[in-house]
């Protein structure tokens, strides 16, 4: 996954979620669940790298962050709950999906199965 649209199409493919521009600057995008408003993906360019944040449970993080370089703690965000995956390809899309659908259930407050790639056709 290398793109912004890869990303966000992703985290348009979860039940109940809209995209938003809080800051009203198109840099920042987010995905958010509806029921209550929490974002669970955060996309944005930094230093010329198109980044996304995601949410994670702490006991995972530093996993992630030991597993690939380009997974580091959550940019301008609490870095225990938070990581940030630079989007250099680096990291199998696959990776990338397993991260996005587990920050989705940390906001939605429970388990769902990550989407398949199958799944967004």
């Amino acid at each position: 996954m290398k793109t912004r649209e890869e990303a966000l199409r992703y985290g348009a493919s979860f039940q109940g979620v809209y995209q938003d521009m809080p800051f009203r600057d198109p840099n920042w995008i987010l995905m958010r669940y509806g029921k209550n408003r929490k974002a669970f993906l955060w996309t944005y360019e930094y230093q010329g790298q198109m980044r996304i944040n995601v949410k994670v449970d702490p006991e995972w993080r530093d996993f992630w962050r030991n597993a690939f370089a380009s997974v580091i703690p959550g940019y301008h965000q609490n870095k225990e709950h938070w990581n940030t995956i630079i989007l250099d390809d680096s990291i199998p899309d696959e990776d990338v999906k397993r991260m996005i659908a587990e920050s989705y259930d940390l906001v939605v407050g429970k388990r769902t199965f990550y989407h398949m790639e199958s799944d967004i056709r």
